[in-house]
């Protein structure tokens, strides 16, 4: 299992590799605001762990594990990004409230969430419900 770390240098890659279609050191860095030193102390943790195939000086791919996982964390923030925002999260708070939970949740509580948010989307009434709930002790 990778740690916390890991899993954002996991999920940061997946996500480069499927908007640019690749991902260097450098954009890792920049996207998680890291020196590329750390990027690529990183990058040999997860050759080791069998998440990406490295080769010094010519770069870095996920592997189909570090894929798999990747698709996985990336559900997995945008699944809580759509929750936060469904129960009325205030939007300035979604992305740091995510970070701040992701890592410690299950997935089992994950899988959770996601029939949740599935239930409030099959009927628009229950998030009107919600909303009204929510009003009601805002006054």
């Amino acid at each position: 299992m990778p740690t916390p770390t890991m899993e954002d240098y996991i999920e940061q890659i997946y996500l480069l590799i499927h908007t640019k279609g690749y991902a260097r050191v450098t954009d890792v860095a920049e996207a998680l605001l890291v020196h590329p030193s750390s990027v690529t102390k990183m990058i040999q943790k997860l050759d080791k762990e069998s998440f990406v195939k490295y080769e010094k000086y010519r770069g870095f791919i996920l592997t189909e594990k570090g894929t798999k996982i990747g698709k996985r964390l990336v559900f997995r923030h945008d699944l809580l990004e759509e929750f936060l925002k469904l129960i009325g999260v205030d939007e300035e708070n979604i992305y740091e409230d995510v970070e701040g939970i992701e890592h410690h949740l299950s997935w089992n509580a994950i899988d959770r969430i996601a029939d949740l948010v599935a239930y409030f989307k099959e009927d628009e009434s229950r998030i009107e419900a919600l909303r009204k709930i929510q009003e009601q002790e805002r006054d």
